[in-house]
């Protein structure tokens, strides 16, 4: 390791308060993108060795500004920016408010463009596939009210699918007189040919739409999406695949889904500014599909028609493009092998205690960084007020008719040390219970 590096990681090694700061002619410093990002390349290719790279990992937490008084294992809700991702939507707002009808919609708005392409060539999709959402409810929603249904047509989900997107069938089925069907899966679960045998028998000759995520944000748990987009062209159904929680998590592309509607948002692990998804349909499917507020005439095939949506922030799609950057320079397999080392960490540690229970499988291919566990005895929702108030460590608290637990999503900036932490508090708990 040259002197250079050696200078560079060793002083991201200082207390967790500052760890984005390094020195520089004896002052304080926080690494430039292009510092970061030149880390990242001299990184380990490989993904599995990575994982296990310290050093690489605190010049990934080096591009992040996250308060390190706080623990953080809630990213799977809402992702911290890295710092150059903030500048970016930072410089773009400035820019738009020096004359926003200009900047906005004659030089900002072609800008548009270049990330479509970026976020294609991560999806691995073509960019006249791509629409620029606001979040993955609204590319769902889009999916959702975008069928022609008539009253008595079914449509089928999991009752573990994200409460907004059982809300939308909800209210179609007020409006509509559509049914909304729903199927049980197990918790945790290890056998991917089960879940599709009960989307298979949730089917019936009414069955005119089918919903499933790609990773289940209660628990994490991964689904068989390319086995139930088969089962959907068997029975000619469309399928929409809730891509919130696997887009630059889960190292995949989305034709390797052959699904024809996938939404998700950015701002989960893609880490780009909040308030940012992406709507993918298959090109051939666009015209068949209603946008979620009305397009032009003459846009009926066209992708943008999805984007309508009247006057917003056009720098928070702009600075998509710095997030879209950082990721491929990270890589998703070095992501995914992270965010696996890191669940394992605390997942095994306490999985071997009489009292804990995980409602996530640590088999292979079953989840990945995103788990949920629970103490027997110890009501989950008391439990995460204590870890916040005690320790500072924030997880958010899963209730379902089947399970509880709280669900724990470290990401690319947290350390060992703060899994240490977390796993001390828990065992404490299961030890003792909580105070008075």
């Amino acid at each position: 390791m040259d002197a250079t590096r050696r200078t560079f990681l060793g002083a991201l090694a200082a207390p967790l308060a500052t760890p984005a700061v390094v020195l520089r002619h004896g002052r304080r410093h926080r690494p430039t993108c292009g510092e970061v990002l030149a880390e990242l390349d001299r990184g380990p290719t490989d993904p599995r060795a990575a994982a296990h790279d310290e050093d690489f990992w605190q010049t990934v937490a080096a591009a992040f500004t996250v308060d390190r008084s706080l623990i953080n294992l809630n990213n799977g809700g809402v992702s911290p920016a890295p710092a150059v991702v903030q500048a970016a939507q930072r410089r773009h707002l400035e820019e738009a408010n020096h004359a926003p009808a200009y900047v906005m919609w004659r030089l900002q708005q072609p800008g548009k463009e270049a990330v479509r392409q970026a976020l294609a060539r991560i999806a691995g999709c073509e960019a006249e596939e791509v629409a620029l959402t606001r979040n993955a409810s609204e590319g769902l929603q889009t999916c959702q009210f975008g069928f022609d249904l008539e009253a008595g047509d079914e449509v089928l989900c999991t009752d573990q699918d994200y409460p907004r997107m059982l809300n939308t069938f909800r209210q179609r089925a007020a409006r509509d007189g559509i049914v909304l069907k729903t199927v049980k899966i197990p918790v945790p679960c290890e056998d991917p040919g089960e879940i599709v045998r009960r989307y298979r028998d949730g089917l019936t000759d009414r069955t005119r739409l089918i919903l499933c995520c790609h990773v289940i944000n209660l628990t994490g748990q991964i689904l068989p999406v390319r086995e139930l987009a088969a089962l959907g062209r068997e029975r000619g159904i469309p399928v929409i695949v809730d891509g919130a929680h696997s887009f630059a998590h889960v190292d995949f592309r989305i034709p390797d889904l052959e699904c024809d509607y996938f939404a998700t948002s950015l701002h989960k692990w893609l880490f780009a500014p909040i308030g940012t998804g992406l709507l993918f349909v298959r090109r051939e499917r666009i015209p068949g599909l209603w946008p979620l507020m009305a397009a032009n005439t003459g846009q009926e095939a066209d992708i943008r028609k999805f984007e309508e949506i009247g006057t917003c922030p056009i720098g928070n799609y702009l600075a998509i493009a710095d997030a879209a950057l950082f990721h491929e320079r990270l890589g998703t397999a070095r992501k995914q092998e992270r965010l696996l080392f890191l669940r394992d960490l605390w997942a095994r540690r306490l999985g071997e205690h009489e009292r804990v229970r995980l409602n996530t499988s640590l088999a292979p291919g079953m989840a990945n960084g995103i788990a949920n566990v629970r103490i027997d005895g110890i009501d989950s929702n008391e439990l995460a007020v204590h870890l916040q108030r005690a320790h500072r460590i924030i997880v958010t608290t899963i209730r379902h008719e089947d399970f509880e637990g709280i669900r724990v999503s470290p990401s690319v900036y947290t350390t060992p040390g703060e899994l240490e932490r977390f796993c001390e508090a828990m065992e404490t708990v299961a030890h003792e219970g909580l105070p008075d």
